[in-house]
């Protein structure tokens, strides 16, 4: 198994992490601990249980915390939506942040199917 900072999914997802926290900041100052939180926390969650499944060195292992990572995928997927939906992001944000969870939670999918 390749380092977790080798793989493009990971890195692909650092740099999600890093565009939604900036997105994020132009959120309501009462959502700080809603969907602010949330939706920052999921998708941290995303690189961080890559690493994590790939540092235990099981395969068994590594599939489930890649299933956790696809999880908060589906999880970011859906916050998105409604910040959407509150106009919290304006289309252009939210088509661009859903196409890169979309594309991120894909390439865990073929990543997945790799180990399978």
């Amino acid at each position: 198994m390749a380092n977790f900072k080798e793989l493009l999914v990971w890195q692909k997802s650092i740099d999600f992490v890093t565009e939604i926290y900036r997105t994020t900041e132009t959120f309501p100052k009462d959502e700080t601990f809603g969907l602010k939180s949330q939706i920052r926390r999921a998708s941290v969650s995303i690189p961080s249980n890559i690493a994590e499944g790939n540092s235990r060195r099981s395969k068994l292992d590594y599939l489930q915390f890649l299933r956790i990572s696809r999880g908060s995928c589906a999880e970011v997927e859906t916050q998105l939506i409604i910040s959407r939906n509150l106009h919290f992001l304006n289309e252009t944000n939210y088509l661009k942040l859903n196409e890169g969870i979309i594309e991120i939670s894909k390439m865990l999918n073929g990543l997945i199917n790799s180990l399978k």
